[in-house]
């Protein structure tokens, strides 16, 4: 899959993220211990963030998060009895072949159970829902001496145990419709990642 990322024309700074995601069954105001039991399954997403939009266009995330194609889902969506325990799933991500993240669930911040809580204390979930848990240590903003960012020609490939495994291509943004068009005779599915200069 080749995906697309408008970044910002003057600085691009697209990054990514393993995340794990999980479907929730319609709910609202359940109790942590009861959380899991409305969660439809689980996949894998890359939760590719455009961080010029998020650190220098108002501090928000989600500013960063809804560009065109970002969040690439799949390749599909694991039952929660076929994953067992959502806390101890390896998961990494590779740049280039290089590995950038490693880790397991278990290293999340918070666990899946109490970002689901989390969530129906303030809203009533619907089936269908998707939503992002968590990422292993190793984005590139946090990357020393200085953040790595994607780039043109980059190649991203993500897994998490049990989940599947997404691979992607990093093109920029004069790209585009020449990819458009070769994807119109034929390659199905083909998105475009855009970082524009």
């Amino acid at each position: 899959m080749i995906f697309r990322v408008s970044g910002t024309r003057e600085n691009p700074k697209s990054d990514h993220r393993t995340d794990a995601v999980d479907a929730p069954t319609r709910a609202s105001y359940v109790t942590e211990a009861d959380a899991l039991d409305h969660v439809a399954g689980f996949c894998l997403i890359n939760d590719v963030s455009e961080r010029a939009y998020q650190i220098e266009r108002g501090g928000t995330w989600d500013t960063g998060k809804g560009r065109d194609t970002f969040g690439p889902i799949g390749p599909w969506l694991v039952t929660r009895d076929e994953v067992g325990d959502p806390q101890d799933l390896g998961m990494w991500l590779d740049v280039n072949g290089k590995r950038m993240q490693t880790g397991t669930t278990v290293t999340m911040i918070f666990s899946v159970a109490t970002i689901v809580y989390y969530l129906f204390e303030f809203m009533t979930l619907m089936p269908g829902v998707v939503i992002t848990t968590g990422t292993p240590p190793g984005l590139g903003m946090g990357m020393k001496p200085a953040p790595v960012y994607l780039k043109h020609g980059d190649t991203v490939e993500l897994d998490i145990e049990k989940l599947g495994t997404q691979r992607q291509q990093v093109v920029a943004h004069e790209e585009i419709s020449r990819l458009c068009q070769v994807a119109c005779k034929g390659l199905d599915g083909a998105l475009a990642l855009e970082i524009r200069p």
